[in-house]
């Protein structure tokens, strides 16, 4: 398998149950930020530029708890900012498996060792670990020397203690994918469970812009990302890969990943910043969905990334003839866990 079956599970009655009830528009992941904090200055990120004037913001458990009920979306996708110096997380997580939801916590990995105490293993229950190449190429890009070796340090402490884990990382203009290919091979060899790719956009908080791609450049880039990383795990779905290489066009799902942050939830999508809603349901009412995309917004022009476009995948859009048995094989297909001694001790 390539995800948990239980999520799996989950994931498929929900849009079953949504596409019953003739639902046009609804969420896949909410992507929660319970703060924008970080102790690292990442070269990719804007965040803590972005919401430099209110980084000593967070929410309260409860406004998260009340945000993932609003939303709706079966799993929820912890990030920020740096997570692991939320104070409230293990409440947070607790709250969360409690009502049924399955939870990403994506993190820079520096801080796993210090907290791992205060987690649950559990098979809802992912630690994406966000890393960009190995050890030199990683701490160029998180800007601060040993974060990539406290990261794989708690990567092995996480699996020692029966936790699912998978890798998450960004493809920008200089990623050298042969490097990529051995940092997998490595990880590979700790028990990591799956692994996320997706092109790097330069949305407006970021200052380097250098390192970002255009569309072709994109698609260039994920035709030989392919070849190289397709005997690893991949959690990219194949739909969504084809549309990176160029094979398809799918248009963007951008409320299929909402974000909902200290100041309400984030239109149009979690790149982009146009308006701050008080709530989920306001942000769908009041987002002019029909504006933004490829050849709507010149914004959007060279955007591929996982959360507008992953959702499409999923949701069929531009649906060929055996989109349906190609998700089914890719999910039974899947080798999670391979050297996880743990796994099968998992708590539902």
């Amino acid at each position: 398998m390539r995800f948990p079956l239980r999520l799996t599970a989950t994931m498929t009655a929900y849009i079953a149950g949504k596409r019953l009830g003739r639902v046009e528009r609804f969420p896949l992941v909410m992507m929660l930020e319970p703060l924008h904090a970080c102790n690292l200055t990442c070269t990719g990120c804007g965040r803590i530029r972005e919401y430099r004037s209110t980084i000593t913001q967070k929410l309260t458990v409860e406004q998260c708890l009340t945000a993932s009920q609003e939303c709706g979306a079966p799993i929820v996708s912890i990030c920020g900012g740096e997570p692991t110096i939320y104070p409230d997380l293990p409440r947070l997580l607790r709250e969360l498996r409690a009502r049924g939801k399955h939870v990403y916590l994506c993190t820079h990995g520096m801080f796993i060792r210090k907290r791992l105490h205060e987690w649950e293993p559990s098979s809802s229950f992912f630690i994406n670990v966000h890393l960009d190449g190995l050890e030199k190429t990683h701490d160029m890009c998180v800007e601060r020397d040993g974060v990539f070796r406290e990261a794989i340090e708690g990567i092995k402490a996480a699996k020692a203690a029966g936790f699912l884990v998978c890798a998450n990382t960004t493809i920008y203009k200089q990623t050298d994918l042969a490097e990529i290919a051995d940092l997998y091979g490595f990880l590979d060899t700790l028990g990591v469970d799956g692994y996320m790719i997706s092109p790097a956009y330069s949305y407006a908080a970021v200052q380097s812009k250098e390192i970002f791609m255009s569309r072709d450049e994109t698609r260039s880039k994920f035709r030989a990302a392919t070849e190289l990383l397709g005997r690893h795990n991949l959690m990219t779905s194949p739909i969504y890969l084809e549309y990176l290489r160029g094979d398809r066009e799918m248009m963007c799902t951008a409320w299929g990943n909402p974000t909902y942050n200290p100041r309400g939830w984030k239109g149009p999508c979690y790149l982009m910043t146009d308006a701050h809603h008080a709530t989920f349901a306001e942000f769908m009412e009041k987002t002019p969905w029909e504006k933004y995309g490829r050849g709507r917004d010149p914004r959007c022009e060279d955007c591929m990334v996982h959360v507008g476009y992953e959702p499409s995948a999923v949701l069929g859009a531009n649906r060929k003839l055996g989109d349906g048995w190609k998700l089914l094989t890719w999910q039974l297909t899947g080798r999670m866990g391979r050297a996880t001694p743990h796994a099968a001790g998992l708590a539902p």
